[in-house]
Formats: structure tokens, C-alpha cells, sequence
């Protein structure tokens, strides 16, 4: 017999995939022409854009990484009882890469706005998670 899935599994799993599609929308970014993105980095009031192979490699590996990670979301939130380890990974790790992006933010001089948006945002869905992932019950 299936155990009934609960409210916490319920909100847990959409919890889930909200933040999945927000890091899938990454993906296509790794498609922008780089006159683009030196479009945005000007409108976003971070000067000229250093175009660079090295610059150009790491905006675009990193939208493929934040979009992998999307995905990787997706999976589990289907059987959040069965993939419980991996998401517990999912929160401990996402919480230290939030409160670590206030800290690279600050120091690549970014506004101070954006690193208070970006590492707490990403250590509050931590959080929530984890809290939500508690009120799941194990299978056994």
C-alpha cells in the first residue's frame, strides 16, 4: 500500500519545483549573444562588460550549472520520501552557497543590493526546505 502523501510532502514537492523553474530559466542564458550581456551588465549599472574567453566560458557555464541544478530539483521533487538524502544535501549545501555568494558578491564588488538579494534568497529557500523536509515522514 502507498502512504497517503501529506500537506508538508505536498508544499515540499511544489517548493521544489518553484525554485527548479526559476534555475531553469538559466539555461537559455548560455545562448546569449555576449553583445547581450554586455547590454545587461551596463542596464544593471556594473560598468562595461569584460569580455573575455574567460568571462565568456564562466557566465555560460555557470547558467548551464544553475540550470542542471533545476533540473536535478525537478527529479526529486516527484519522490521527495525516496530522494529525502538527496535533498537533504540540496539544503545543507544550498544554504552554504548562499551564505558564500554574499561573500564572493561583496568581494567582486557587486551592489550591495544584489548580495543582499541573491545568497539570503537562496539561504531562505534552504531553509524552508529543510523545515518542510522534516514534516515528511520516512519511509521505513
Amino acid at each position: 500500500m502507498t502512504p497517503e502523501i501529506g500537506s508538508s510532502e505536498k508544499i515540499l514537492a511544489l517548493v521544489l519545483r518553484l525554485n527548479a523553474v526559476v534555475l531553469l530559466l538559466a539555461f537559455p542564458m548560455m545562448l546569449l549573444p555576449v553583445e547581450w550581456m554586455a547590454a545587461t551588465h551596463r542596464w544593471l549599472g556594473l560598468g562595461e562588460f569584460p569580455a573575455s574567453p574567460l568571462v565568456d566560458y564562466l557566465t555560460r557555464s555557470a547558467s548551464f550549472l544553475y540550470g542542471f541544478h533545476g533540473g536535478l530539483l525537478l527529479v526529486v521533487a516527484n519522490d521527495v520520501r525516496r530522494y529525502r538524502g538527496v535533498i537533504v544535501y540540496v539544503v545543507v549545501m544550498g544554504f552554504a552557497f548562499g551564505a558564500s555568494m554574499i561573500g564572493v558578491d561583496l568581494h567582486a564588488g557587486l551592489p550591495l543590493r544584489w548580495a543582499l538579494a541573491e545568497g539570503p534568497m537562496v539561504m531562505i529557500v534552504a531553509v524552508i526546505t529543510g523545515l518542510l523536509l522534516r514534516r515528511v515522514p520516512r519511509d521505513r
